[in-house]
């Protein structure tokens, strides 16, 4: 199938690694110019290397103004950007009563500061030229409330909302903003993370992950991690289809009950 987007120009943040990756991935292979953004030079590299000959990476730092302006004008250099894909985020376990002020600033910055930033910048082109397409990526988390990442659900959630709030601002324009809220997927960061919790129980990590589908996830259709690639396909589907915008597209696996 033939997306439309040869050519066009593509932002993916935090692209250099797990789903943000597989992301720039499915927009290189659907030919794209893609642009990806870390902190990390040589991570960069490698993940363009990886990627194909049509990704750029530059180190900007999306929790900085800066940062954000140095993005969008590596990205504007090749070609208006037509794809802009918020993919940056913070996740770990906590203690709701441990977590303090700071680091919920923290989490408030990464995951929903970083996609303003950059949208404040892209989307104003966008509207002018009366084409674009933003894709913000949430978390199932954001509405199945997790107790034990309190300011990960929160934070996600708020990007539902702005998502929806900036789509208003769309209207008969052309440019589309929508949400995608993947499940928990076999990323390295997911994949460490229960390797110590196998480690810490005395399990192996399929034994670990059993239990986790068993207690922690019951609903689950799937009852296993998701292949980051299913993520890069499922984005692109939604950054290129017109005939979606204001919407959240949940690839969760099954976890939430909902028919809607």
């Amino acid at each position: 199938m033939d997306f439309g987007i040869k050519g066009k120009v593509a932002i993916v943040t935090g692209g250099g690694s797990g789903i943000g990756k597989a992301i720039a991935q499915a927009f290189h292979d659907e030919g794209a110019i893609v642009i990806i953004n870390g902190r990390t030079q040589s991570k960069l590299d490698t993940a363009c290397q990886d990627i194909g000959p049509n990704a750029h990476g530059i180190v900007a730092d999306l929790q900085t103004p800066e940062g954000a302006k140095a993005l969008a004008d590596f990205a504007a250099e090749r070609a208006p950007v037509s794809y802009l894909v918020n993919n940056i985020g913070v996740f770990d376990v906590n203690d709701f009563f441990e977590v303090t002020d700071e680091r919920w600033l923290e989490y408030f910055d990464a995951n929903l500061m970083t996609g303003i930033r950059i949208t404040r910048l892209v989307m104003k082109d966008m509207l002018e030229r009366g084409e674009g397409s933003i894709v913000f990526i949430a978390s199932e988390a954001a509405v199945r409330s997790i107790g034990n990442m309190v300011p990960y659900s929160t934070t996600k959630s708020a990007m539902l909302g702005l998502s929806r709030a900036l789509s208003e601002n769309t209207r008969g324009t052309g440019v589309r903003v929508t949400t995608y809220m993947p499940g928990t997927t076999a990323t390295e960061s997911v994949q460490g993370y229960f390797e110590g919790l196998a480690k810490d129980q005395g399990k192996t990590v399929d034994e670990a992950l059993t239990d986790f589908y068993r207690y922690v996830q019951p609903g689950n259709l799937s009852q296993q991690l998701i292949d980051p690639a299913m993520h890069g396909r499922g984005v692109v589907q939604l950054a290129t289809n017109t005939a979606m915008n204001g919407v959240c597209h949940r690839a969760d696996g099954g976890t939430i009950r909902s028919i809607l």
